[in-house]
């Protein structure tokens, strides 16, 4: 009986989270748009930005594994879920009816993208995915990070703090609408 390297072992089981959580990412990311609840399709979503946590890890990104959960699984989550909790269930279903004309050309247009992706990542790659590459020192390192948001890419950023912000504002004031138009219902009745 031979006795397997522990290298294998390692490796073994590197592939075996690898595939767990690549799993995991897709289950959540379908169970996000395919659920009727909000408050259930935005847990999936924490579900899904944890397993991308994982992938992060285990491309040796422990940096951005930790602002994935901390920042988005965390305190963004965290306000979307006040948000879905203080709207309701009253929100309205976007499916009712059907899809329409506007939803399934959405879908072809986000297939049609997946696939340029694709066929893109696939032409520039050309076999260079297969092997390891070498990274300077420093790389994904929180100052590394910290000097390209905020330098490089600031705009983004704040562009992005911005409309998550206005995100939540129309969540309320959706919300505040949708309980004055229940409180004049219930007081004419």
């Amino acid at each position: 009986m031979s006795v397997l390297p522990l290298a294998d072992v390692g490796e073994g089981v590197v592939w075996a989270v690898w595939v767990v959580a690549a799993f995991a990412c897709l289950g959540s990311g379908i169970a996000v748009v395919t659920l009727h609840n909000p408050f259930f399709s935005a847990l999936a979503l924490i579900g899904n930005l944890g397993s991308l946590a994982v992938l992060y890890l285990l491309l040796n990104a422990e940096f951005v594994a930790a602002a994935q959960v901390l920042v988005y699984a965390g305190a963004v989550m965290v306000m979307f879920l006040f948000v879905i909790a203080y709207i309701g269930r009253e929100a309205g279903a976007p499916w009712a009816g059907g899809p329409s004309w506007q939803t399934v050309g959405a879908i072809l247009a986000a297939g049609a993208i997946l696939v340029e992706i694709v066929v893109v990542i696939g032409l520039k790659a050309g076999g260079k995915l297969a092997g390891a590459s070498q990274l300077p020192d420093g790389f994904g390192s929180a100052g590394d990070i910290g000097r390209v948001f905020l330098t490089d890419h600031l705009l983004a950023f704040e562009i992005t703090s911005i409309v998550l912000l206005a995100a939540a504002v129309g969540g309320v004031v959706l919300g505040s609408h949708a309980r004055r138009v229940e409180a004049s219902t219930e007081e004419t009745a």
